[in-house]
């Protein structure tokens, strides 16, 4: 009896410490750990005295549960940054909120300040062959976010013109829609002409992360050469960055980025940009007189009819850091944009009245929960729809020539395609991403994006036109599951599955009677549905050489402007089919130094890829337009790499280069018996060697203390290529695209720690004659300055 009042006795003792315990274990700690620039710092170690400990995450967050009642000493500590120490006091159910702001350990941080490691790590670690480009050391140039890829290795960004002009996405041989563009993780695929990377500047991104190649899950797309990602400074919490510069051309950008955050957790964010240019720079053409016939061989003329302007604001309110939402944003994008006409597909068709103009509408929705449920398990839910409007309108049937003479001629015409027709794309994006952390080896990731389209329009010119009642619909969705395991800290691999899925709705125009002018329209409907599939993995053979390998089985399926056409110079065709690839990358990356002053940093990358059904653009039958076709088989072998060095915070080089062998590996061409003359020839009109390099110069504490005056010089390199198949005309007189050298200078005055600004700029200096697409002439030597006031946590 006595033993079982004892156990009785001693179960309830147990119970009650047991109770006490899970008492007192109910305190937390949680925050947020950045510089004092504001920037979220990534796997920060944060530990307290008795030995509990965590590290912060992507975003710089971290939290540490189930503490114990009384005072903590909390230490953080990160590479390249001063540890941190600050004593608490936590009672029971406490959620207590600790902040930190690092500051840099200069003798740690030569190393990653100057060769832009340490903000990317976590990006460059992963197994994907990634670049990441951290866009906050641009924020000072007149750079937009084309322009700045254009600087990464495997990028050519190839422009019509100036300002605004249409242009085209390279990345390792593929192009255009290709690859795609992500911002914030969002597709942009429904932004229309208002909201592209040549006329957003470099200031709204706070990095950039180049995909080649395999594109990770959690991105969710159809790209079948890789994905550009824009993360904006989403992390900073009280921020403005205003900045304006003009320049040559009569062109005038300027930019505001704004946050602001209560201790509410009411939040809110605005982005603000216009670009405005006149595009009047010289030519050099051969042109006749409308009059007399006389032929002018090699004159310099001005472009007239090129004026752009655009103008945008992006607005998000909301609340962070709730139990119910991490985040949780209501935005409106507002922009609307002018672009002038001056020339088609080559510059022997001059345009003086047509123009195009749009806007867009666009409200947005984000959601992000982490922990949801179970701890490791995060939500993120986007969804925008673009109500804009774009319109094309030429309604002057006249000839204009580079000599600015006009020809009017009787009646109703145009000067391309008589047009007033204005359309909505009504097109929209929902997306959906669960990941779930298991622990630290093992993490799930399942992705969908759900897109829309369907075009609508009426032109007050031909209001009884049947052919614009006609459907242009188009519904995909894009589903992506991904597992990655994490052996230790030197070996990590991914694999993932996706499923492609299209439906195309529209209609075909016919003559039921074969008389002249009888038209009729035959409704058609489309679809497809491909299984993609891919692994990346990563081995650190020591803590800075990295080996890096990925596989993919990658699909593309058609976008709406190949299928429907642009309206300007793109003409639609229905009968694409989706491409697909075999993407095979194998690279490596590597950082030394010698004595802590002279750092060294080398990338390189090899990559194989087999296409078939490769969409790409070639002329129309009268060389107007361009128009999108498949061709059968294609094959890319290329390399690229970049070599950095530096010496202390004074002085930064680097080069970069590009090679692509893209080949033609149709051997057998419809319709005939024999081997195709065009077999295993280079793919016409596409770069297939090309570089970059760059050096600056610093000089800390001029004038005052935290003042830094810098020198750039950056260099561009392509390579000459033919605009048609190499084995077909003569080789003396068949047309290509020149070699081509831009060679762009600064000078910038950083005062105050960064708070002001000044930079002076002059691109292609020694005003060379560019081209990046045949004939068409890009601007000459040009001379900018831009002011920047920056103010962090205000």
């Amino acid at each position: 009896m006595q033993i079982k009042k004892i156990l009785l006795y001693g179960y309830l003792c147990v119970c009650f410490f047991s109770s006490y315990a899970q008492q007192s274990l109910s305190g937390s700690i949680s925050g947020n750990i950045k510089d004092k620039n504001g920037r979220s710092i990534s796997g920060a170690s944060v530990y307290l005295r008795a030995g509990t400990g965590t590290t912060s995450n992507h975003q710089g967050t971290y939290e540490i549960k189930n503490l114990k009642e009384g005072k903590q000493l909390i230490t953080v500590s990160a590479l390249g940054y001063k540890k941190e120490e600050k004593s608490i006091s936590i009672h029971s159910n406490d959620q207590v909120v600790v902040d930190f702001i690092l500051e840099e350990s200069i003798n740690q941080m030569d190393e990653v300040a100057v060769l832009g490691r340490t903000e990317q790590q976590e990006v460059n670690r992963q197994a994907y062959n990634v670049t990441a480009l951290d866009a906050s050391k641009l924020h000072n140039t007149t750079l937009d976010l084309s322009h700045a890829l254009d600087r990464v290795s495997g990028v050519r960004v190839r422009e019509n013109g100036g300002v605004g002009s249409s242009f085209n996405f390279s990345l390792n041989g593929f192009t255009g829609k290709q690859v795609k563009f992500f911002i914030d993780g969002v597709p942009m695929d429904n932004f229309g002409s208002s909201f592209q990377i040549n006329n957003i500047p470099i200031n709204l991104a706070e990095r950039v992360e180049v995909y080649k190649g395999v594109v990770p899950v959690w991105l969710g797309s159809d790209a079948l050469g890789g994905a550009v990602n824009i993360v904006t400074a989403s992390n900073r919490q009280n921020y403005i960055d205003a900045s304006y510069s003009f320049g040559s051309f009569n062109t005038h950008r300027s930019a505001v980025n704004l946050a602001y955050t209560a201790r509410s957790g009411l939040t809110f964010r605005l982005n603000a940009f216009q670009n405005y240019s006149d595009n009047d720079y010289k030519v050099t053409v051969t042109e006749a007189d409308l009059y007399t016939q006389q032929v002018y061989q090699n004159i310099k003329v001005k472009r007239f009819h090129d004026n752009y302007h655009n103008e945008t604001v992006i607005a998000n309110v909301g609340v962070v850091d709730k139990k119910y939402a991490d985040q949780l944003l209501l935005g409106i994008t507002l922009g609307k944009n002018y672009a002038e006409v001056q020339t088609g597909a080559r510059m022997e068709s001059v345009f003086g009245a047509w123009h195009r103009k749009g806007n867009i509408v666009m409200p947005s929705l984000k959601y992000l929960k982490k922990n949801l449920f179970v701890d490791g398990l995060d939500l993120r839910i986007t969804g925008n729809i673009n109500l804009g409007e774009e319109q094309n309108i030429d309604t002057a049937y006249r000839r204009y020539n580079w000599l600015q003479q006009v020809k009017e001629y009787a009646g109703e015409g145009s000067e391309r395609e008589r047009s007033m027709y204005k359309y909505k794309n009504n097109n929209g994006i929902a997306t959906a991403n669960l990941s779930y952390n298991i622990n630290e080896k093992h993490a799930f990731n399942f992705n969908n994006v759900l897109s829309t389209f369907n075009r609508t329009g009426s032109d007050q010119l031909f209001p009884e036109n049947t052919k614009y009642d006609q459907p242009r619909k188009n519904i995909k969705n894009i589903m992506g599951l991904g597992y990655k395991y994490a052996a230790n800290e030197k070996w990590n691999t991914s694999v993932f599955v996706k499923y492609f899925s299209q439906q195309n709705k529209y209609s075909q125009s016919y003559n039921p009677s074969g008389g002249w002018g009888d038209v009729a329209y035959l409704e058609q409907k489309s679809s497809f549905n491909k299984l993609g599939y891919g692994l990346a993995t990563s081995y650190f053979l020591t803590p800075s050489f990295q080996l890096k390998a990925s596989y993919e089985k990658s699909y593309r399926l058609p976008e709406t402007d190949e299928l429907f056409g642009d309206l300007i110079n793109l003409e639609g065709n229905i009968d694409l089919k989706p491409e697909k690839s075999d993407n095979i990358n194998v690279g490596f990356s590597y950082q030394t130094h010698i004595d802590h002053i002279h750092h060294f940093s080398i990338d390189g990358n090899l990559l194989y890829r087999y296409a078939t059904d490769f969409i790409r653009p070639r002329l129309n039958p009268n060389e107007t337009k361009q128009v999108m076709g498949n061709l059968a088989d294609v094959t890319n072998l290329g390399v690229d790499g970049e070599i950095r060095y530096s010496f202390k915070k004074v002085f930064t080089a680097g080069v970069n280069m590009t090679y692509q062998n893209l080949r033609n590996n149709t051997k057998f061409e419809d319709g005939y018996t024999m081997e195709s003359p065009l077999y295993r020839d280079r793919i016409p009109n596409m770069p297939y060697l090309f570089g970059n390099a760059d050096a600056s110069l610093f000089f800390n504490n001029v004038g005052k203390k935290g003042n830094v005056l810098s020198f750039g010089y950056n260099v561009l390199y392509v390579h000459a290529y033919y605009l048609s198949w190499p084995s077909q005309g003569d080789e003396l007189t068949k047309r290509d695209i020149p070699r081509q050298w831009n060679q762009d200078v600064n000078v910038m005055y950083t005062m105050n720690d960064g708070k002001y600004n000044i930079a002076f700029e002059c691109k292609n200096i020694v005003d060379n004659r560019l081209y990046d697409n045949f004939s068409l002439q890009k601007p000459g030597r040009g001379f900018y300055l831009k002011l920047r006031y920056f103010l962090n946590n205000y």
